[in-house]
């Protein structure tokens, strides 16, 4: 299987490496150098990933990555300039999957999405209809079953859900979930979270009630159970 990888960077030198680099691992590289041509080649194409340039010509990498989540997974890797841990913790915590400083070695741009592929293939996060022990997902209807039992969700716990089962075991916080589920996380409250989790867990308790799947992390977040420990 061949991945289609954007490559969203001004800078030609850089592009053109990132594109060697990942031509000879197999994988389809597009160039775009704007904001503006991500999004047309986005709107045109699927891809598989895209390696995302924090500061370019007409915005922030942030701002676009957040403007993504709000209603796709596609995996994102942010290249910067700047190595300062609080950049890393921001576009980490807004849903990107990686984080390399300039410069960096092409090398080590193709591992690490050969790794991010690897992780979400096995959890099934980019297929249509993903399959867990408890839990089937099928994207294309929004539609998630437990126990071979669909469950009657809002957007916004089936966009809980459906982020939890990409990693299960992966403790999320609750900014963490409001920046990938809520389309406005800054008119949220974290507590309202915490709501549609409760509500959920009793969606999830009232067709089994033995054991606990949507598992709480005091002072951290939320969880899946991992049904492979």
């Amino acid at each position: 299987m061949v991945r289609s990888v954007l490559i969203v960077e001004d800078e030609p030198s850089i592009a053109d490496t990132l594109i060697f680099a990942l031509e000879k691992e197999s994988f389809s590289p597009t160039r775009v150098a704007t904001l503006s041509e991500a999004r047309s080649a986005i709107a045109a194409s699927e891809f598989s990933a895209i390696i995302l340039d924090v500061g370019l010509p007409d915005g922030n990498g942030f701002d676009f990555c957040k403007e993504l989540r709000k209603d796709s997974d596609i995996p994102v890797i942010f290249l910067t300039a700047r190595g300062d841990e609080i950049d890393k913790i921001v576009g980490l915590e807004i849903g990107a999957d990686d984080y390399v400083t300039k410069p960096f070695s092409p090398r080590e741009i193709t591992a690490r999405l050969r790794a991010i592929f690897r992780r979400l293939d096995k959890s099934g996060r980019h297929s249509s209809e993903a399959s867990f022990s408890s839990f089937e997902i099928d994207k294309c209807k929004r539609q998630i079953k437990f126990k071979n039992q669909t469950l009657e969700l809002s957007r916004y716990e089936f966009g809980i859900l459906e982020l939890l089962l990409a990693r299960p075991g992966q403790v999320f916080s609750r900014q963490q979930i409001m920046e990938s589920v809520w389309e406005d996380p800054d008119m949220s409250l974290e507590r309202t979270v915490d709501t549609h989790v409760k509500t959920l867990r009793g969606k999830l308790s009232a067709i089994e009630s033995g054991e606990e799947y949507l598992l709480t992390h005091r002072g951290v977040g939320y969880s899946i159970k991992d049904e492979n420990d």
